[in-house]
């Protein structure tokens, strides 16, 4: 996941200079903003696959007799 971050990083950056040479309004600034924008949905969409666990689950993997993790069938 680091690694679309950084993708997405690099292009924030290259999206800023395009616009600074070629002017707020141009078509190549849009475009830079709008690779910038796909790579933050799809960083989105990779995390909604796999949604990080929470302290909860975190504990419980590490501590499965706890009373805090216990599950009782009805």
């Amino acid at each position: 996941m680091s690694n679309i971050q950084e993708q997405i990083e690099q292009e924030k950056a290259q999206a800023k200079a395009v616009c600074d040479l070629e002017g707020a309004t141009s078509g190549e600034c849009a475009a830079a903003w709008d690779a910038v924008e796909e790579l933050q949905a799809e960083a989105s969409h990779q995390r909604q696959k796999h949604p990080e666990k929470t302290s909860l689950e975190q504990y419980c993997d590490n501590n499965p007799d706890a009373l805090e993790c216990r599950v009782y069938d009805d």
